[in-house]
């Protein structure tokens, strides 16, 4: 069983689904994407409430959110809206509330604060934000958004004020692109955070699934060695992760042992495309040489056919070196002509 096969029974989708159950999601949502009831806000509202997940939709369409969500709207100005959405929610697992300045605005920032949003899905034709330089952001933090400027700076500013306000997580997308930002990993707009926070630690048993998923997707593109079904089970047992907000597995890696405990190897280092340039390896190398330090090791290397990945190894501090100059059981019954195309880096502990 190849590691494709091992991991194919995982599902993003099902992954973010069971994350999702029993929280409240709201979307804040321009009136023209209520008007096709099959479109993609409309399914992925169904696969979500038949998760047991809530939602509440904010626009400024009464009509069409009443057809949206199947009852009558809330107006978002009552002073008594978040104990009528709760009353609401334990009867029907989607809300309507009106605001006259959605999908975006004062009274639609308003709502979200008193409902005491923890994820608040900006729908918006133009999907996520594009930073001055022209670079698609997937993941930004309170702190960068205080340098932004740009065609949709109002937008911005308005996220940036939710932030503020106590709204730890919004995202921007498209309704096209609904599905992919909520269900995958590649996403498909921006997650803004209120803390551009990565936090690294040691793999559980309940990270299993996604990580084994990620080591899949790197043999698959190349970035990382073929594996048998034990040497994933021993990457994931020696693993770590960077998640985002808590929750989002962002990337992976293991530090395995060499030469008598002297001699650590950083393997499976792979992170998700759209967290690329956000940091997340640099955090991943730092936590494998704190973690060799406490492990009492001395060196630590890694191996790549990959000059980009040089080139990140080369910023954290690594050096190329031959790879002879590497543990001889490293290369024990490993592909030469692998082993021919690799390029080895690397680094003292301490």
């Amino acid at each position: 069983m190849s590691t494709h096969e091992a991991g194919a029974a995982f599902s993003e989708k099902a992954f973010y689904l069971q994350e999702f159950r029993g929280r409240t999601l709201l979307f804040a949502v321009p009136s023209r994407d209520l008007g096709d009831a099959s479109g993609g806000l409309a399914a992925v509202l169904d696969e979500l409430t038949a998760h047991a997940a809530r939602c509440v939709v904010i626009a400024s369409d009464a009509a069409g959110l009443e057809k949206l969500v199947g009852s009558t709207p809330l107006e978002g100005g009552d002073p008594g809206l978040p104990g009528e959405v709760w009353r609401r929610l334990r009867q029907r697992p989607r809300v309507g509330v009106v605001c006259g300045d959605a999908p975006l605005g004062a009274s639609v920032r308003e709502v979200a604060v008193r409902l005491g949003a923890t994820k608040l899905v900006i729908l918006d034709p133009a999907g996520g934000w594009v930073r001055p330089d022209g670079s698609q952001a997937s993941f930004v933090g309170l702190e960068e958004l205080g340098r932004s400027a740009g065609p949709r700076q109002g937008l911005v500013e308005d996220v940036r004020a939710l932030l503020e306000a106590g709204v730890p997580a919004v995202n921007l997308c498209s309704q096209a692109g609904l599905a992919d930002e909520l269900f995958t990993y590649a996403g498909s707009g921006t997650l803004f955070t209120r803390e551009r926070y990565v936090t690294v630690r040691r793999l559980g048993l309940d990270d299993f699934d996604a990580a084994a998923d990620l080591v899949a997707r790197g043999v698959e593109e190349g970035y990382l060695a073929p594996r048998t079904p034990e040497e994933v089970d021993s990457v994931l047992a020696s693993g770590f992760g960077a998640f985002v907000e808590g929750v989002h597995l962002a990337g992976i890696g293991a530090l395995v042992a060499h030469a008598g405990g002297r001699t650590g190897e950083i393997g499976s280092l792979y992170t998700l495309t759209r967290f690329l340039g956000e940091g997340v390896g640099a955090h991943l190398v730092a936590f494998a040489m704190e973690e060799a330090a406490r492990r009492g090791l001395e060196r630590v290397f890694a191996c790549t056919t990959s000059e980009r990945v040089v080139a990140f190894f080369e910023r954290n501090g690594f050096e190329r070196v031959a790879s002879d100059a590497l543990p001889a059981e490293k290369w024990a019954a490993y592909d030469r002509a692998r082993r021919a195309r690799l390029l080895c880096l690397a680094r003292a502990v301490g």
